[in-house]
């Protein structure tokens, strides 16, 4: 059986060492792998009939994406970060109606999106050293 509570203590200080010297970049990263991490939970929990657990794992992915889309410099990015801002809504949303539907297809659409857009941050952070 899993030590649940060492799991994510461990987690945890993983997480800290991730981010107490990181880029912006980075953190968009960290942020992205949490939110393919959370939302392969989800796809579980919905395939495993764990409701509850699918409720907290969706609610989770979207305040990530909401944390994504907040960071955003609306002012600042023009078109492109118009665009990103648009995509994080519509992957919330995706994300919600799966929820509501029990869709596990709806998961796996977002997944591939914020794969793409993970892939996207890294040729980013490639080509800023």
């Amino acid at each position: 059986m899993l030590d649940y509570e060492g799991y994510r203590s461990y987690h945890a200080v993983n997480l800290d060492a991730q981010t107490a010297n990181a880029s912006p970049v980075q953190l968009v990263l960290v942020l992205m792998n949490g939110l393919l991490e959370e939302m392969a939970r989800a796809r579980a929990h919905i395939e495993h009939k764990r409701f509850e657990a699918k409720g907290s794992s969706i609610n989770k992915c979207i305040d990530i994406l909401n944390g994504l889309s907040s960071a955003l410099e609306m002012d600042t990015g023009g078109e492109v970060v118009a665009n990103l801002a648009r995509l994080y809504d519509y992957c919330a949303w995706r994300l919600n109606e799966a929820g509501l539907k029990l869709d596990t297809a709806m998961i796996d659409e977002v997944t591939k999106l914020v794969a793409t857009l993970k892939g996207g941050w890294h040729q980013v952070e490639a080509a800023n050293g």
